[in-house]
């Protein structure tokens, strides 16, 4: 089973993907639920806004799935559809999947350089639960050099301008669960918005307290929302938290052009 696209996909890597792995193919679909559950060539779809709403502003979807699968639908193309109809050229980012974070390191770094290239005049990122992860990798460890340039657009910054947590995971590993090491908070991280809930403990719960205490420390700017429920993986689903983060992302979206 192949992902239906809306919009023709747009291949990152133009030649060889770095890191080895697997050779490029289509991306691999569970048929039962529609997650992508093996993604060897990444991609980006594009969602444009209507002409006369056009911010001039891009935003990259990472959607969450514990780097094992990619919920593409409601984490993914749903929220992109949200944020073009808010006025910004969206992307879904379908990264290297299963358990290669480095791999899909480099893939968001090279869609940012890659979406940057196309004249967008910000950059933004949004990730769930392992996409937020890698969301939190990108607007920490942009200074990193994680592969050879392969054409001018990886002369561009891999910094995003902003980016937006949902439901962040993996951001505790650390000894006694606190912020995992190879995030390197800083003075010039970008503006985050964080959005999880107490009785997420598995994944959000720590993670969202951990960000918050090291850009306080950093005084890099930050807004969390931290409710007592809501749970994990609902995207923008449900009558609860699904509801309640795209009103306050939205208006954080505002105050951050």
């Amino acid at each position: 089973m192949q992902i239906q696209y809306q919009t023709p996909p747009i291949e990152i890597w133009p030649h060889e993907v770095p890191g080895g792995g697997k050779p490029k193919s289509p991306a691999e679909i569970n048929p039962e639920n529609g997650h992508i559950i093996q993604v060897s060539n990444p991609t980006m779809e594009r969602f444009l806004p209507k002409a006369e709403k056009d911010l001039h502003q891009s935003i990259i979807v990472c959607p969450g799935g514990a780097y094992q699968k990619l919920a593409y639908r409601h984490e993914g193309v749903e929220v992109a559809q949200w944020l073009a109809g808010l006025g910004y050229t969206a992307y879904v980012l379908a990264y290297r999947i299963p358990d290669q974070r480095e791999g899909a390191l480099q893939d968001i770094f090279r869609a940012i350089r890659l979406t940057r290239s196309m004249g967008a005049e910000k950059v933004g990122i949004l990730g769930f639960s392992a996409g937020g992860h890698l969301c939190c990798g990108a607007a920490t460890r942009w200074t990193e050099t994680l592969y050879p340039a392969t054409d001018t657009a990886d002369t561009l910054s891999p910094r995003p301008d902003f980016a937006l947590l949902i439901y962040p995971a993996y951001l505790d590993e650390g000894p006694g669960r606190t912020l995992s090491p190879e995030l390197t908070v800083s003075p010039h991280t970008p503006p985050l918005f964080v959005f999880g809930t107490q009785d997420d403990k598995k994944y959000s719960s720590t993670s969202c307290i951990n960000i918050l205490k090291a850009m306080q420390e950093h005084d890099a700017p930050i807004e969390m929302h931290y409710l007592p429920r809501g749970g994990h993986g609902y995207g923008m689903q449900g009558d609860g938290a699904g509801k309640i983060w795209p009103v306050l992302a939205e208006r954080w979206l505002e105050e951050t052009r």
